[in-house]
């Protein structure tokens, strides 16, 4: 069979990917020890949003959240007691072929304060009963799916 070859696998892969392509992105929930959630005000769209980003090409999404962890809110994981995936989400609102896997993080520490910068308008933890009025309908889905023990929606926004 022909695609038995090696060179044939990787260019049908390739076809595969110019017509099914899609995009992932991560999100994180980092919940400290006093029920406050990390969320980030983006530069570019407005609210407030779990952090998080795109994978790169040849990383994880694990590995990509632990990089949008350090890069946007300053939280260092505890590799001691890794994150687990909530949720694997189809987000229709960004692009038709777009998911996003959420992740949450059960140990962690923050190295100092997020500074803002060109990408972070704003970093802080706020209770999870008292979310800034700003926080995006997605976010507060999947803060209620996590801390009420719910399974994840199939759909990042409602």
């Amino acid at each position: 069979m022909l695609l038995d070859h090696p060179w044939a696998r990787r260019l049908f892969h390739l076809g595969a990917l110019a017509a099914r392509g899609m995009t992932l992105g991560v999100r994180g929930v980092a919940i400290d020890a006093d029920r406050r959630v990390c969320l980030v005000r983006h530069t570019y769209v407005a609210g407030w949003h779990l952090p998080g980003g795109g994978v790169e090409a040849g990383e994880s999404a694990c590995a990509a959240m632990v990089r949008e962890f350090r890069e946007e809110a300053e939280i260092v994981v505890d590799p001691a007691r890794p994150m687990r995936l909530h949720g694997f989400y189809h987000n229709r609102a960004a692009a038709g072929r777009d998911h996003v896997a959420l992740y949450v993080a059960p140990a962690f520490s923050v190295r100092a304060p997020k500074a803002p910068d060109r990408e972070i308008a704003a970093c802080a933890f706020f209770p999870l009963n008292a979310l800034p009025p700003e926080t995006t309908a997605a976010t507060r889905l999947r803060l209620r799916e996590i801390a009420g023990g719910l399974p994840p929606a199939a759909q990042w926004q409602a």
